[in-house]
């Protein structure tokens, strides 16, 4: 079975033969049920243990947390320059097994980055999940021309979305355990991440967590999209960003099939008036300054919620949800872009210290480390949108060895400012 791929919004196109679709269904009925009894029993457990007990915080290296994910097909050389503007050091690669057939250029691409910390994303499709044997064999070419460059993989993506090839999580676990079985007998350092659940769909999580197969996660993959509730403060069911982290590292904490480290593999906000390139509707769809506060406020959410060790924004160039436009012969840099530079330059080699959150007021602090001979403090501000402009709180500046600059690297005039829902970067200079 071949499922068509969308080349606009890089994702495999919606399955609309209706035939087809309630022929998968009937197919996995019993997985259904299964997943459908592992909810009603597990996921209230979950919830209380979220509740009840207070989170597990990790140690999160701020230097290692921001990523961002490039494509082999996207302007690859342009790509590279793009990356060492942004000094960005952890890059995601997609490598698509549809394609192994030609996986030496996926490779040669990645030695390009073999300075950088590489996470290669591995996307399943339908002729490997219905054929194990070929799978292994195609996994071992993946580990052993990888491996030099990098010890980490995901395998599968988005696999709770039938167009990508996975038609219930029983054959995503069956498809994961290949995979495991090969590193353990031949690659023991590889780190294998899973299972790569999309959206706020929990209900699938749980099943890959709860089972019977001998398997295990060595980090906790999700798709954590948040885009169609807006504000990444925005509540679904409740949660906002922070809890939905949360409550995904609660059901960690009660299963046995992964550790307690989270990778968001996946974010994005898509963009207005790019259709066909946005992959979801225009009601979904936001501005370019809205898409640019967003991206920094939803990075430093995750850090500060103490549960999170990466995140990856999906993806660099890509016209309708990326950094960089690149449907004209010279690429055009969206204010995300410049948003996600300011946010590596300001915050990458520093240390996490506090958040506080008051009435609609967001505080990140970090510092650079403490033997520096010029060290510096940074506190990143912003507002939640639900408030009111004519509310919005101010900060005074009276420090000469301070400065604040806006969200786009901007130094802002003045000793007055007001906190909105664009981040601000109070920048402190001090000398031992």
């Amino acid at each position: 079975m071949k499922l068509d791929w969308d080349h606009f919004s890089d994702q495999p196109a919606v399955i609309k033969d209706r035939k087809l679709k309630k022929s998968i269904y009937k197919q996995v009925r019993w997985d259904s049920f299964k997943l459908l009894l592992s909810n009603l029993i597990l996921y209230p457990i979950c919830i209380l243990n979220y509740l009840i007990f207070p989170v597990k915080r990790i140690d999160s290296d701020v230097d290692t947390f921001f990523g961002i994910s490039i494509n082999l097909d996207k302007n690859p050389e342009q790509t590279f320059h793009l990356i060492n503007d942004l000094k960005a050091k952890n890059i995601l690669i997609r490598m698509p097994l549809s394609d192994i057939e030609n996986i030496q250029n996926y490779v040669d691409f990645a030695k390009q980055y073999q300075d950088k910390n590489l996470l290669i994303n591995i996307l399943q499709d339908r002729r490997h999940i219905e054929n194990p044997t070929l799978l292994k064999q195609s996994l071992e070419k993946v580990f052993s021309q990888f491996s030099p460059l990098t010890h980490r993989f995901q395998l599968g993506n988005a696999i709770n979305r039938k167009k990508w090839a996975i038609f219930s999580m029983e054959e995503f676990l069956k498809f994961y355990k290949v995979g495991y079985d090969l590193r353990n007998q031949r690659y023991p350092d590889i780190k294998l991440l899973g299972s790569s659940v999309i959206d706020f769909e929990f209900y699938f999580s749980i099943r890959t967590l709860f089972n019977w197969h001998k398997i295990k996660f060595d980090q906790f993959s999700s798709l954590l999209y948040v885009d169609r509730r807006g504000a990444p403060e925005n509540t679904q069911m409740g949660l906002d960003l922070v809890g939905k982290l949360q409550l995904m590292q609660a059901m960690l904490r009660l299963s046995h099939k992964s550790s307690n480290e989270i990778v968001i593999t996946e974010t994005n906000w898509p963009i207005t008036n790019t259709y066909p390139y946005a992959p979801t509707g225009e009601g979904d769809c936001v501005s370019l300054e809205a898409q640019a506060d967003f991206l920094v406020r939803y990075y430093l959410l995750a850090l500060t919620s103490g549960v999170v060790k990466n995140v990856y924004w999906h993806q660099l160039i890509a016209p309708g949800y990326g950094l960089v436009d690149n449907r004209e012969s010279i690429l055009i840099y969206y204010p995300s872009y410049t948003a996600f530079k300011v946010m590596l330059s300001a915050l990458q080699d520093k240390k996490y210290v506090e958040t506080t959150t008051k009435d609609g007021l967001f505080s990140a602090k970090f510092t650079t480390d403490a033997t520096s001979v010029d060290t510096k403090t940074v506190e990143v501000l912003w507002c939640n949108d639900s408030v009111e402009s004519s509310k919005n709180p101010t900060i005074s500046i009276n420090n000469e060895k301070q400065r604040v600059i806006s969200r786009d690297g901007i130094t802002q005039d003045g000793d007055t400012f007001n906190i909105t829902g664009s981040p601000i970067y109070v920048i402190t200079d001090s000398l031992n």
